[in-house]
């Protein structure tokens, strides 16, 4: 019987298969969009790949993110966030509420790139490549779980640790991250620490590309399930993570979502204002 770990993380695949990689098209030739004051890169989940490839290529460190509704609420009051996503290289709309609201705004993002979609269309490339991969984050089962999966489809793991350490630890993790020379990481923890977490560090961790993807590890371990493919594609995936956790993510989904619908609201009078 084929393990159903396995079985589930290989049925996720991401929602839009990536296309041939584009070589003519070039990160440096794309101009964020602006969604509520923070930068989106307009690509595709292919063109994110092709990204990537050309970040890890140049031989510097370098931090991707993905944006939410709930991570633009957040950074309106959280301004080392704001910053940090302003200086990350790669910014993905990883909400459908953030494609739409480019939409509304006159700023078009082609499509939502997940964290999820953008950590496996990666293993699939780090493995025609031998892209070096390093795992951070979640339990220690679970971050081996994913370890195994990945080596499973041929990625080349050359380290994973678990995502609890304290501050006195920390310096330990990082130098286990920078003696392994990644080309990628993957750092699977919540926000806003990821993102603190590799802004400090990036320049001692010796990656060529730091990826944040928070609760992606208990997905391809099948400790937490993801939304049907057919609620995905029409922007429903958080229904059905409120159907699973209603009481933690009730009052989060009520109040978030209000407060982005606002801010969208607020950007399109400023921009109208800006054009009379």
């Amino acid at each position: 019987m084929a393990d159903t770990s396995t079985v589930q993380a290989e049925a996720m695949g991401p929602d839009n298969v990536p296309a041939p990689m584009d070589r003519s098209h070039r990160l440096s030739d794309t101009v964020p969009v602006s969604v509520c004051g923070l930068p989106v890169h307009a690509l595709t989940l292919a063109e994110s790949i092709a990204a990537a490839d050309e970040l890890i290529a140049d031989g510097r460190p370098h931090q991707h993110v993905s944006v939410n509704a709930a991570k633009i609420v957040r950074a309106q009051r959280d301004s080392e966030l704001a910053r940090i996503i302003r200086s990350c290289e790669l910014v993905n709309a990883d909400g459908q509420a953030v494609v739409w609201a480019g939409r509304m705004l006159g700023r078009p993002l082609p499509e939502r790139v997940t964290g999820i979609d953008f950590m496996l269309a990666l293993w699939e490339r780090a493995a025609h490549e031998r892209y070096r991969v390093f795992l951070l984050g979640a339990e220690p089962a679970v971050v081996r779980r994913v370890a195994a999966i990945a080596t499973s489809r041929g990625v080349d793991v050359v380290g994973y640790r678990d995502g609890y350490w304290s501050d006195e630890q920390e310096p330990k993790v990082v130098a286990a991250v920078r003696a392994a020379r990644p080309d990628l990481l993957f750092l699977a923890v919540p926000t806003p620490r990821k993102e603190y977490f590799l802004a400090r560090h990036l320049a001692d961790l010796n990656c060529g590309l730091a990826v944040g993807v928070g609760g992606s590890f208990d997905v391809v371990a099948g400790i937490r399930a993801r939304a049907p493919r057919w609620m995905r594609r029409v922007g429903l995936e958080w229904s059905f993570r409120l159907m699973q956790e209603p009481r933690r993510l009730f009052v989060r989904y009520l109040i978030g979502n209000t407060a982005f619908v606002l801010l969208v609201l607020r950007d399109a009078v400023m921009q109208r204002k800006a054009h009379r």
